[in-house]
């Protein structure tokens, strides 16, 4: 490294150097909305990864469902492998095509912040009791931009909030933030198809064999033929080949059909919204009774906002417990 660079100064160079011409070079961010002074070590994308894999919604996330509710076994997703699990296939898909794989490794990290408690079942939850609606990509902005920090946000940048809101059903602004959103897709389709088969759901052989014959037999296939795919068709474009595509497409119709919607793996969901609609109205009706950092944020914004903040924010078992202690009757007795 030449004297009088910094680390940082000489990584903003070598990507200029190596990195392809569709990649988002730190140098060239569109920035924070506070300005900082620059770090002497880590590029803006660098210190954006830290400042997500530091917070308290990411810890939380080993304790949020990602299908099963409370599973017994040990082996079964949360929403923190979920998110390691598209970080490491989003990276290698960058590295391969010569993105900014700090770019892509923050927006994987950050992508499921504000997931609710107990998955996609607590989203439909507050989605429908909430006047203002509910989706888990706008909450996982508002993590990071309002909530963490005791209200103050961690000021990410531009390209990485960007990658963030639109990792589901928008293009990003960022090839990067692309190849999340494909990542993910990637991951729960095939992680979710093994502790399906784990927990008796489904059986490797009841997969569609013209999804199979493409992608392949095993998770490792699949996801080496997703990734491959997606590498083969380039940095310009960054998508799955007509026939990969339509195998994943086959695929997550037949997870939709045989274990997102299965009624033996569902069975608890209703419990888990009747706890989330509950708690919801509580704190709507009664306010003060939030803890003080959701009250300031219904003086910033509005109760509804605020309420469905603090619920976004629990893990599966803070909201049980919380649950139980308003409203399941104690044990009382003279001693």
């Amino acid at each position: 490294m030449d004297k009088g660079i910094t680390p940082r100064e000489y990584t903003e160079e070598l990507e200029l150097k190596t990195l392809c011409e569709f990649a988002s070079m730190s140098k060239n961010s569109l920035g924070r909305a506070v300005e900082e002074p620059s770090c002497p070590m880590r590029t803006v994308y660098q210190r954006d990864r830290d400042r997500i894999i530091h917070c308290n919604a990411f810890s939380r996330l080993k304790q949020k469902t990602q299908v099963f509710l409370n599973p017994t076994g040990d082996h079964y997703r949360t929403r923190l492998t979920h998110t390691l699990e598209v970080s490491q296939i989003a990276r290698t898909v960058s590295r391969a095509l010569r993105l900014n794989e700090d770019l892509t490794e923050a927006i994987a990290l950050g992508h499921d912040l504000g997931h609710t408690p107990f998955g996609h079942a607590g989203e439909a939850a507050l989605a429908k009791i909430s006047p203002n609606g509910f989706k888990h990509y706008r909450q996982s902005l508002r993590v990071v931009d309002y909530i963490e920090k005791d209200g103050k946000g961690l000021n990410l940048t531009y390209e990485v909030r960007d990658g963030i809101l639109k990792h589901t059903d928008e293009i990003a602004s960022t090839r990067e933030g692309y190849v999340v959103r494909l990542a993910d897709v990637t991951a729960f389709i095939n992680h979710d198809i093994e502790d399906a088969i784990r927990a008796g759901v489904i059986r490797s052989d009841e997969l569609p064999q013209s999804a199979t014959d493409v992608l392949g037999k095993t998770k490792s296939q699949r996801i080496t033929t997703a990734v491959s795919s997606l590498v083969e068709n380039g940095a310009e474009s960054i998508c799955f080949s007509p026939e990969v595509e339509a195998a994943m497409s086959e695929l997550k119709d037949f997870m939709f059909a045989n274990v997102y919607k299965n009624p033996v793996c569902k069975s608890e969901e209703s419990k888990a919204r009747d706890m989330i609609e509950k708690l919801y109205y509580y704190f709507y009706n009664n306010p003060d009774k939030l803890p003080s950092d959701y009250l300031s944020l219904a003086d910033r914004f509005d109760k509804d906002t605020a309420v469905c903040d603090y619920i976004a924010g629990m893990t599966d078992k803070y909201c049980t417990n919380l649950f139980i202690e308003l409203y399941v009757p104690k044990g009382w007795g003279i001693y």
